[in-house]
């Protein structure tokens, strides 16, 4: 069983985000069916570029590859990619990248007065407790989650 103490059991490997490149992507404009096609489905298609979708300030987003299963509740997996943003403003119940005491993870946040709480989305793992003991930060917020099916 995961250690309730360590909050690194959903840790980060960090990657800056190159978005000076441009690869636009064809996507199917009328969308794409989960149930039966339509006959009368317009193929017609567009372009997407992932990094202008995905991205929306260069400066400061950054990719983190999943190490553990922390988050699986929330569809986050061990290996999955995330994009995360660092100008966004911390709130409750945003997903994080938090920094603790010499530790990236990634959890859901609950800020209160005088601490925050980083809350695994797996009954496995309990609650941390971060407060003015602890050196911590909310590194970032995650906006997107890539992962393969």
């Amino acid at each position: 069983m995961p250690s309730s103490q360590n909050p690194s059991s959903s840790s980060l490997e960090i990657f800056s985000a190159d978005t000076g490149t441009k690869l636009e992507l064809e996507v199917a404009a009328a969308g794409i069916s989960a149930g039966f096609p339509s006959p009368a489905m317009d193929f017609d298609e567009n372009k997407i570029d992932l990094n202008r979708y995905l991205i929306k300030r260069p400066s400061s987003t950054f990719f983190g590859r999943v190490s553990g299963n922390s988050m699986e509740g929330a569809g986050i997996y061990d290996g999955n990619l995330l994009i995360i943003d660092k100008s966004i403003k911390p709130r409750s119940e945003h997903i994080a990248v938090c920094f603790i005491d010499g530790e990236f993870t990634v959890k859901r946040i609950r800020i209160e007065k005088d601490c925050v709480w980083l809350l695994p989305a797996n009954p496995s793992y309990e609650p941390v407790r971060a407060d003015e003991a602890n050196d911590f930060q909310v590194w970032g917020i995650v906006t997107h989650v890539i992962r393969s099916v």
